[in-house]
């Protein structure tokens, strides 16, 4: 862990705000009545960056690598549950969009970091020869 730890990564800084984003947009409108679908929402997005900075608390590569995995299928869930607000008329189509684009943005961003770490432990457990 760096010197200010998972606050200093991009990618949890932006899942924490597209957390606090989804809390608003759950909080308005139907979506707020739909206790379902909004408790749903509310538990994937904070799972994204909860997700996160446990991996990043860890020091062991499989394991923050296994954290960081957990994050994308959270992120995966709640794409699919923004398409669910907007099929049903909770969500206008630039709300799911712009939603969506945050999402793709930050998916990609967990690659890298994926990649990144997966690399550095590989470069680790792998002798120099």
């Amino acid at each position: 862990m760096g010197k200010g730890g998972f606050k200093e990564l991009k990618v949890w800084q932006k899942s924490k705000e597209l957390a606090v984003t989804i809390y608003r947009v759950t909080g308005e409108n139907s979506l707020a009545k739909d206790f379902g679908l909004k408790d749903q929402m509310r538990r994937a997005a904070v799972s994204i960056s909860s997700n996160i900075a446990e991996g990043d608390e860890r020091n062991a590569g499989r394991d923050s690598i296994r954290f960081f995995n957990i994050a994308k299928g959270s992120l995966a869930e709640l794409v699919t549950q923004i398409e669910i607000a907007h099929e049903v008329g909770y969500l206008s189509a630039p709300d799911m969009n712009s939603l969506e684009e945050e999402c793709q943005q930050i998916g990609k961003m967990l690659g890298a970091l994926i990649k990144a770490r997966k690399n550095s432990h590989e470069a680790a457990i792998t002798p120099n020869l």
